[in-house]
């Protein structure tokens, strides 16, 4: 299997940000890296509880490109954590800080602190898309059959 060559993307370390390292890949193969929290207090979520966790981070993604903001494997198994609005899309376009929506749905409460690995953030090609109205789409299989007709 070929790995891709890396692309450049322009960084900002926002000043909440600083001391903490930059997203890395934590293995060779992985798709991902991790976000760390940049927070400048410990945040408790309590069971249900939501909040944008920042990471003091700021990209300029090549055009072409989306990242996608993804929950922790771990987090989620261990802790009941889990991302809102997951995956998360940055557009190539965006500019602003990169925010963390964690929720907790887990029994306990859960400590965010500083420089935890709170997500993992993939970047990949977009495609686009030009519409085609048509009259009738063409047969399947399928049909229109959804939400669990594949099942049966």
């Amino acid at each position: 299997m070929s790995v891709s060559r890396p692309i450049t993307v322009p960084v900002v370390r926002l000043t909440h940000g600083a001391g903490l390292d930059l997203p890395a890949y934590a293995t060779s193969h992985a798709a991902g890296v991790d976000l760390l929290a940049a927070v400048g207090e410990d945040v408790v979520l309590q069971p249900g509880a939501r909040a944008l966790i920042p990471t003091g981070l700021a990209i300029a993604l090549p055009e072409g490109y989306e990242a996608q903001v993804r929950p922790r494997s771990g987090l989620a198994l261990k802790h009941g954590l889990t991302l809102l609005n997951s995956p998360g899309t940055i557009d190539a376009d965006y500019r602003g800080e990169i925010g963390v929506i964690l929720a907790n749905l887990g029994n306990e409460n859960f400590t965010v602190t500083r420089g935890m690995r709170i997500a993992q953030m993939v970047v990949a090609p977009v495609t686009a898309l030009a519409w085609s109205e048509v009259e009738r789409l063409p047969e399947s299989g399928r049909g229109s059959g959804g939400f669990g007709s594949t099942g049966r």
